[in-house]
């Protein structure tokens, strides 16, 4: 076994970190209090060339894998962009998955570069109000006009849709009740965001302000045959297989926004005197941050063991999983701890720490939650009786 990352993924790394360092924790504090999509940080990545860290050569991208996209992730997250620089980046880097996989030559070459370059934003149409985690219950209709689609339908916690050029959108095409199983009958469509026929929501909450929240109603939206990906009904099954890159994603972001926070309240309890010696010579404050540091090191492990199976062509729904949500607990726990750390100043917004608490939250919620990967792992991996 060797658990060394190479010299081209430290390469990786260091790279990365120069160019976040552009982008300091005035930025994001000023990103935090007023919103605004971060446009020249999106475009300073994409010119750049990390968008298409993991995409094909022949399209504009770097060929590389989940690994190398994970170490992207995590170094932007780590460097104080948290998930405000993560999320307006992250449906770029995993995006377009289903369509390197499923999509023609043709679509490939249309679709995959402008995304590449960030000439293009997407967003990600999922979720709906009534359907939550059940997407096989979802009732956006795509309705067969002509050599397309006319789609009607109600979206909900679609990031980027304010400032979306595209959007991924899954839609039912036939009627579930005419559906030999339930995940039957869904398409994938990677299409342009009409305005004049989508309705955009914002949703206001509680952190990464820089990237909106919406809902999204879409009345007679015209979708062209030719941006449907892969065949008519088997959309599901195409959304599935994007998932487990995303979940290590998502676990390897929060970790390095646990990391983050834990540098932050190590040098703290250095610096900061009470009682005529620093606070970090106390066992109190000394050995929660060292429990931290070791659930990171060990959700980092799992992530890239995740990362690993998936570039070498092996089934790593288990590990995808649980990178999730180890990543999501270790991060949340050094966070939660950096503010406790800091004392009254945690709470305040110039120490950062409060802010990175408040957006590591959204990995413990999205894009699953925390119970469903526990069923997950208990039906799949523990060969228990299935509970919902």
């Amino acid at each position: 076994m060797d658990y060394a990352f190479t010299d081209a993924h430290e390469q990786i790394r260091e790279n990365v970190s120069r160019l976040c360092a552009q982008f300091d924790d005035a930025y994001w504090l000023k990103k935090d209090k007023y919103g605004g999509f971060p446009e020249d940080f999106y475009r300073a990545i994409a010119d750049a060339g990390w968008l298409g860290v993991a995409m094909p050569e022949e399209f504009g991208g770097a060929g590389l894998g989940v690994t190398e996209a994970a170490l992207v992730m995590q170094t932007v997250a780590e460097s104080g962009a948290a998930l405000q620089g993560a999320s307006a980046i992250h449906l770029n880097v995993f995006g377009p998955n289903p369509i390197v996989v499923f999509g023609t030559e043709e679509q490939k070459r249309r679709m995959l570069p402008p995304i590449i370059q960030g000439s293009v934003k997407g967003c990600f149409a999922v979720t709906e109000p009534n359907s939550g985690l059940n997407t096989t219950s979802l009732t956006t209709r795509a309705e067969r006009n002509g050599n397309g689609y006319i789609v009607h339908g109600h979206k909900v916690w679609t990031s980027s849709a304010q400032v979306a050029d595209k959007m991924l959108l899954i839609a039912r095409t036939t009627p579930q009740d005419q559906c030999r199983r339930a995940t039957d009958g869904l398409s994938l469509f990677y299409t342009d965001f009409d305005r004049k026929f989508i309705e955009v929501r914002e949703i206001e909450k509680m952190g990464r302000k820089a990237v909106d929240s919406n809902q999204v109603f879409i009345d007679g939206l015209k979708v062209p045959l030719e941006d449907r990906i892969g065949e008519e009904g088997k959309g599901f099954q195409y959304l599935l297989h994007g998932l487990n890159p995303e979940r290590v994603l998502i676990g390897a972001e929060a970790i390095g926004i646990g990391k983050l926070a834990l540098k932050r309240a190590a040098q703290y309890a250095k610096e900061r005197v009470v009682f005529g010696r620093p606070i970090g010579q106390n066992q109190a404050i000394q050995h929660p941050l060292a429990q931290n540091w070791m659930e990171l090191e060990a959700a980092n492990l799992m992530a890239f063991k995740a990362a690993w199976l998936y570039d070498n062509g092996k089934d790593c729904g288990a590990e995808a999983n649980a990178a999730k949500y180890l990543g999501a607990q270790a991060g949340y726990n050094a966070c939660l701890q950096a503010v406790m750390t800091h004392g009254g100043y945690g709470y305040a917004k110039e120490f950062h720490v409060e802010r990175y608490l408040r957006e590591v939250m959204i990995c413990r919620i999205a894009p699953v939650s925390e119970q469903l990967i526990l069923c997950f792992i208990a039906e799949k991996v523990l060969g228990l009786p299935k509970s919902y």
